[in-house]
């Protein structure tokens, strides 16, 4: 083993579940402001009624959730433009409450309230896209681990991995499932969901260490 690799070991085994979680959940929470956004591009229509008024109050709330400092206007609103949160509540129902729910709840891990994440990510239903459907319930997993069931984490990691077979969140997920795999004890479990990355998946970024976190579930699975 050459010293790049041992250090690349060394690192792993000393890491915490939060510490080598903590920067991918970061980007996913960022992430998902974007893909949100191609969401709404790709399955924008002409709507009528309350989903028409859905759709306008949603505009402005939008401008606010890709800025930290903003959050807080892009969930309860600001002047006369309704929040992702009153939007969630009053147009239920319409495409743009359950894209508010899904904005509520990426906005809510960034701002540590893993509990209303849950609730608010538990609302948003499929609609069939293969990035952004599997990218919610990796949210879901995301805060249920902060909260540290990491029974519950792997549980909608995995639905996340069955949901959609894509180069963006498949990998992701795939980790993040072995982590919560091995602080649930499954090492035989965590063992499986690192090598299915670096089989399937060996140009991600996730595979770059993915050898030692092996090596290392493989160790404490004997």
């Amino acid at each position: 083993m050459s010293s790049t690799e041992k250090e690349t070991a060394q690192a792993v085994k000393k890491g915490s579940f939060i510490q080598e979680n903590t920067k991918s959940l970061a980007f996913i929470a960022a992430a998902i402001i974007v893909l949100a956004g191609i969401f709404i591009w790709y399955q924008g229509v002409y709507l009528k009624n309350r989903a028409e008024d859905a759709s306008k109050e949603m505009f402005k709330a939008e401008q606010f959730v890709g800025i930290d400092s903003l959050a807080d206007k892009a969930i309860k609103g600001e002047g006369g433009y309704a929040g992702l949160e009153k939007i969630a509540e009053e147009y239920e129902n319409t495409k743009s409450a359950n894209l508010a729910n899904l904005y509520l709840g990426g906005l809510y891990l960034r701002k540590g309230e893993y509990k209303k994440a849950v609730d608010a990510l538990s609302k948003y239903s499929a609609t069939g896209s293969a990035v952004i459907d599997p990218l919610a319930l990796g949210l879901l997993g995301d805060a249920y681990s902060e909260l540290k069931d990491y029974k519950q984490a792997a549980t909608y990691y995995k639905k996340a991995v069955d949901k959609s077979t894509n180069n963006f969140t498949s990998p992701l997920f795939l980790k993040k499932l072995g982590l919560v795999n091995e602080n649930l004890k499954d090492f035989k479990g965590a063992e499986e969901a690192y090598s299915k990355i670096k089989a399937e998946f060996p140009n991600s970024q996730e595979a770059q260490m993915i050898d030692a976190y092996i090596a290392r579930a493989a160790a404490k699975a004997k």
